[in-house]
């Protein structure tokens, strides 16, 4: 694959032509769904729009195409061609070779599931404090979407849905071609902090408070199930129009926790952040401004980092203009130990002792020290035989 840099140089080269910026959502579930109405809803305010729904049950993306399409005209918003594509078989390498070939989309989105309709977290969190288990579920089917980007050599901005702190950094440590950025985990975050600064600090216009903040996965969920940080705390910045705000973090991290559903609902979240990646990517671009968003993965490495989009000389790379990039690393290996995950080298994922015992104790199975890149369909077998089955 091209280099990102070239490929967001491309997408700019669309923009400057008025070509309309095609968006590919692969696998059409509720984060799916909500993205495709948040990207129809916007596309008043966005250039042209072709996006195209691949997946497999024709009959429902249909259908659920259809409420997007119909609500939103309702609202006086729908200015997008939408397109269905039931080929892409996410089993069969091959038809989603041909599926990214036949669209050349300048964006892909991966929110397909290996076990769909549920919430790995429902069965982990209260169990074992950890979601880093569920690693090799999670990076099955972007696997298989990656192999075929390579093989077309595609010139799409691709993104993944599921534990991209882990799954990003999997992939390219296993020299295979990897998504760009992760969505949702560290973003979801972001909005609570916002709001908790603002009524510490007695402001109203909180969407002028900028934040920056460096953490994996499990800090993301502690922080905003429970509003601490066991004590390890991420890296954090909270400025209000450019002027550093003195908050106290133990009291900020406690307003963080708020009240949410833990239906599908939630998956608004995730498909904001989508939202916002595409958004910020194409804005930076069309406006030739800088722009910066967080998200897990980012680039292979581990955890979740700060992005800048340079939209003037078409660029993305890790922002530190706060905090530098060895200090991110050390504060993400952290947080993802908690996360049960040790480490992500030379295409091995190699979970904590700490994960093993609790999975022994909790459910009576014996988790593998490692698991490599080639043993990530045997072990993601064992996982939903031996644990997910049976809780569920």
């Amino acid at each position: 694959m091209k280099t990102l840099d070239e490929r967001l140089g491309i997408i700019k080269t669309k923009l400057n032509k008025e070509e309309p910026i095609t968006i590919m959502i692969i696998g059409l579930g509720s984060v799916g769904l909500y993205l495709l109405d948040y990207l129809v809803s916007a596309s008043a305010r966005l250039p042209a729009l072709r996006i195209v729904v691949a997946g497999r049950n024709e009959s429902r993306m249909e259908s659920d195409v259809n409420i997007v399409r119909i609500a939103s005209l309702i609202r006086e918003q729908n200015r997008t061609v939408i397109q269905i594509d039931s080929t892409c078989e996410l089993d069969n390498s091959d038809k989603v070779v041909l599926c990214i070939a036949r669209h050349k989309p300048d964006f892909i989105v991966n929110t397909s599931r290996v076990y769909s309709g549920l919430k790995y977290g429902t069965i982990s969190w209260h169990n074992l404090r950890a979601y880093g288990i569920w690693s090799p579920l999670a990076i099955r089917y972007i696997r298989t979407i990656m192999a075929a980007c390579d093989v077309v050599d595609t010139n799409a901005v691709v993104i993944n849905t599921s534990y991209s702190d882990v799954v990003i950094p999997w992939l390219k440590s296993a020299g295979k071609a990897f998504p760009d950025f992760g969505s949702g985990n560290l973003n979801h975050l972001v909005p609570r902090i916002k709001f908790a600064a603002a009524d510490m600090a007695n402001i109203t216009d909180y969407w002028n408070i900028e934040v920056r903040i460096v953490t994996a996965h499990f800090h993301d969920v502690v922080i905003s199930k429970e509003g601490h940080t066991e004590n390890t705390n991420p890296l954090l910045s909270v400025c209000y129009k450019g002027m550093p705000l003195d908050l106290d973090t133990k009291e900020l991290y406690s307003r963080c926790k708020i009240d949410m559903p833990v239906d599908a609902k939630r998956n608004m979240m995730n498909a904001s952040s989508n939202f916002d990646i595409i958004c910020s990517l194409i804005k930076a671009l069309m406006n030739e401004e800088s722009r910066i968003f967080h998200s897990p993965g980012a680039f292979g490495y581990v955890g979740g980092y700060p992005v800048s989009i340079d939209g003037i000389r078409h660029k993305a790379y890790i922002d530190e203009s706060v905090f530098k990039l060895e200090d991110m690393v050390v504060v993400n290996k952290k947080s993802i130990a908690f996360d049960g995950v040790e480490s992500v080298e030379h295409g091995v994922l190699t979970y904590t002792e700490a994960l093993r015992e609790k999975t022994r104790k909790v459910f009576g199975v014996e988790l593998p020290k490692q698991v490599t890149f080639d043993a990530i369909d045997e072990t993601t077998a064992f996982i939903m035989e031996k644990i997910i089955t049976p809780n569920t």
